[in-house]
């Protein structure tokens, strides 16, 4: 599903809203969040998850190419923690 997806799933359920609304909330809540992650701060969504930042340590690899050591850099990822209504959901489905 893409942020159009989403667009055009709102413009069903709310038809009294037009377009350019929409795309501004749909566009909006996305910028918020990135703004708080950015930040450091973590994203609760009751019913879907949560979204956090987690930093990596600096670490050696190697190249499975050449067999050569490379030193990878520290960096932060987004972690994504589901929640229980939809992990339910999911294992509904999946019939497990």
């Amino acid at each position: 599903m893409k942020k159009s997806d989403i667009i055009e799933m709102l413009l069903e359920e709310f038809p009294e809203l037009d377009r350019k609304t929409v795309t501004n909330i749909v566009n909006g809540t996305f910028e918020a969040m990135m703004e708080a992650l950015t930040k450091g701060q973590k994203i609760e969504i009751r019913g879907l998850g949560t979204f956090r930042v987690k930093s990596r340590p600096a670490k050696v690899a190697r190249n499975p190419k050449t067999g050569e050591k490379i030193k990878i850099p520290p960096k932060k990822v987004v972690h994504f923690k589901i929640g229980k209504v939809l992990k339910a959901k999911l294992n509904a489905r999946a019939g497990v």
